[in-house]
């Protein structure tokens, strides 16, 4: 027979792995892990490091495959109480991948294969810390708009290209003698490298050079550049909102949970005073200055006085 652990041992379980995965600690360790795997993984493309501490870095290798595994149970363990939360979550899901894929026969065999999987944990970065991650999530946004820019973009570096070709083609075929060599010429344009050489050849072959340079300048390295920044600024606004709007709200209690009854009390107490001057006036007039806080015993020997005093002041009316 198997054993059933009981719901409430695993609420509690649960509560306190989700309290290690929610500290910071655990995010620093995992990140820790990480770039001691990064540091590995690239000093195995030094030979003579390799010859000389071969095993010590497949331990060390293996120690991180420990660490994500041991990472990927605690997270598993936090939603011990509910477990279908742990798979509808995209990160566990590629967690699980990564660290799954170096033990399939498949994968355990080829080294080229492997290597990829131990660079996609770089990518786990992302998930530990939420500015990294909000920038993920902007670029996954800007993909959209993205299409669009290159079509707009491949519009105007072929236009350009057609007119660069029919103007600059006979003079100079290695970069303009096709319309594809005059797009990858136009291309490297964009980094402005060398656009003043460029733009004093030009000028000996055809007399337009200089309009066709500077308007290509101006559309394509000026324009479309700032197109992609603004793009790509946009969806990481909106990918911090709705990163900010997913954290749960931390309702604050009020400093002075009194605090809204004591004009009240004020009102009653002024209230008071004003009848009793009415009913006597010999006594002083309520004072415009504010009151203190009073206790409850005067409140509420002062509420009887009023009760009382229309009896006590009342004159005796002779037989």
């Amino acid at each position: 027979m198997i054993p059933t652990v009981p719901p409430g041992a695993r609420r509690r379980v649960a509560a306190r792995c989700e309290t290690v995965v929610e500290s910071a600690w655990f995010a620093l360790a995992g990140f820790a892990v990480i770039l001691l795997n990064a540091v590995l993984l690239g000093l195995e493309t030094y030979d003579p490091v390799v010859a000389a501490a071969g095993p010590a870095l497949r331990a060390a290798e293996h120690l991180c495959l420990v660490g994500f595994a041991a990472e990927l149970a605690l997270r598993f363990a936090a939603r011990l109480d509910r477990p279908g939360r742990f798979f509808r979550d995209g990160w566990n899901l590629f967690d699980l991948a990564i660290v799954v894929a170096p033990l399939l026969p498949g994968v355990r065999e080829n080294v080229s294969v492997l290597r990829l999987v131990r660079l996609a944990r770089l990518i786990r970065a992302f998930r530990l810390f939420p500015s990294l991650r909000v920038i993920l999530v902007g670029i996954r946004r800007a993909l959209p708009g993205l299409g669009s820019f290159l079509l707009i973009t491949l519009l105007v570096v072929y236009g350009y290209a057609m007119l660069g070709w029919m103007m600059f083609g006979d003079a100079y075929p290695e970069k303009y003698g096709t319309v594809g060599q005059a797009m990858l010429t136009l291309f490297l344009l964009l980094s402005l490298d060398g656009i003043t050489d460029t733009l004093e050849a030009g000028r000996q072959v055809h007399a337009g050079a200089v309009l066709y340079y500077i308007s290509y300048m101006v559309a394509a390295c000026y324009l479309l550049t700032n197109m992609l920044v603004g793009l790509v600024l946009t969806a990481l606004q909106e990918a911090h909102e709705a990163e900010r709007a997913a954290r749960p709200a931390v309702r604050k209690a009020p400093a002075h949970p009194v605090h809204p009854h004591l004009a009240d009390l004020r009102a009653a107490l002024d209230a008071l005073e004003r009848r009793l001057t009415d009913l006597d006036p010999a006594l002083p007039a309520p004072r415009a200055a504010p009151l203190p806080a009073p206790s409850p015993a005067p409140a509420s020997s002062s509420a009887s006085s009023p009760a009382s005093s229309p009896a006590e002041n009342e004159p005796a009316h002779p037989a």
